[in-house]
């Protein structure tokens, strides 16, 4: 099996490639991504076999590039984006040309190609927010820029799926260690200035619930769609549903000399809880791979 992970050197990406590195199936691996974040620790990893996995620096909008790089693939990861957290406004350019007409272009590519299978990785930010728990029937409805350039990545991808097995997974928030760790994600940032600032910054009273995913267990979940037999579709990625309050309170018992800070508490800020990944047909798939 030859395999395209596209944005392969980023959180999720460096971590799914040290699991395809590993796989005996796996013949060999492109990491398609452009550094944007100059985050090269993929590539100082000593288990990473340099010539299993190859890297090619390009964009998503490098028609000519993903053709050649395409060629003579068996599966594609599409993990590259424009990232941010799931409720925030800014940057909406690069968002639609990411996001949106990245992911066209890429799907244009893989239409022409012999790819057999296609594994997205959209955002739980699609679904907008809500007061109730929402499922993977619940109707899209995105409040943010991120949220909707991601919905429309989705709309693009949803073309391939009458020509091979096509996976459209939205992740929920995903946290933990990793070799290219993101601090911008709300668990790791509290660790990281619980750790270093002595404090947890929290916006508005804290009651605000979010869904959340440990990054092995996200990856572990990914590497097996490589090779399972569900049925292609949409499938939400979730472990648990968490409220900023009920984070900072475990990270103050395991670091109680931390202080917490509450930034406009009078506020109240907006939910967006996914029902667990218990509750989806992923689980048979999540359950098998943590064996």
């Amino acid at each position: 099996m030859k395999v395209l992970v596209t944005g392969g050197a980023g959180y999720v990406g460096t971590e799914l490639i040290k699991l395809l590195n590993k796989d005996d199936q796996v013949e060999s691996v492109i990491v398609y991504d452009n550094l944007s974040r100059n985050n090269y620790n993929l590539f100082l990893h000593s288990g990473i076999s340099r010539g299993k996995v190859k890297f090619v620096k390009g964009e998503l909008l490098d028609t000519r590039k993903l053709k050649q790089v395409i060629d003579g693939i068996d599966t594609v990861y599409h993990m590259a984006a424009r990232v941010t957290t799931p409720l925030s406004n800014e940057s909406s350019h690069l968002f639609e040309q990411v996001n949106n007409w990245g992911t066209a272009e890429l799907v244009y590519a893989v239409e022409e190609s012999q790819v057999k299978k296609f594994i997205y990785t959209s955002s739980a930010s699609v679904y907008g927010t809500s007061d109730e728990e929402i499922d993977i029937n619940t109707t899209p409805n995105p409040k943010s820029f991120y949220g909707i350039s991601k919905l429309r990545g989705e709309q693009h991808v949803e073309r391939l799926m009458k020509k091979m097995d096509t996976f459209i997974i939205r992740s929920a928030n995903i946290y933990g260690c990793g070799t290219s760790l993101r601090f911008d994600a709300v668990i790791n940032n509290f660790m990281f200035e619980a750790c270093y600032n002595g404090k947890i910054s929290i916006h508005g009273d804290g009651n605000q619930r979010r869904s959340f995913i440990q990054i092995k267990n996200a990856v572990s979940v990914l590497n097996e769609l490589k090779n399972t037999t569900l049925q292609p579709g949409k499938y939400n990625l979730v472990d648990r549903v968490m409220s900023i309050n009920e984070i900072a309170a475990t990270l103050m018992e395991i670091m109680p000399e931390a202080e917490m800070v509450f930034i406009n508490q009078h506020m109240r800020m907006k939910d967006l809880m996914v029902k667990g990944i218990h509750q989806v047909k992923l689980a048979k798939i999540f359950l098998s791979s943590l064996e």
